[in-house]
């Protein structure tokens, strides 16, 4: 199969791999402790958790769209065969 049938190339392959690393990152940032019905605990309420993590996540989104969308770099080598 020829290289230019294919959608995506190295680097779009390579953009939603970071992106997927990044969004369990920001899930594991998320993860800890919950509160029970006996006691509470303040750290479902923490910085990292509520604000760190969401926005690491969203930046893993992002690159995952934008690994998608992106258009691959078409080679001079290849036009110039046909």
């Amino acid at each position: 199969m020829d290289k230019k049938h294919f959608a995506f190339d190295k680097t779009n392959f390579l953009l939603l791999a970071i992106g997927m690393v990044v969004i369990i990152i920001g899930f594991l940032l998320m993860s800890g402790s919950g509160s029970s019905e006996t006691a509470f605990n303040p750290d479902i309420f923490s910085v990292r958790r509520v604000k760190v993590a969401p926005i690491v996540c969203f930046a893993g989104f992002i690159f995952m769209i934008y690994g998608i969308l992106r258009k691959p770099a078409d080679d001079s080598t290849s036009k110039n065969e046909h």
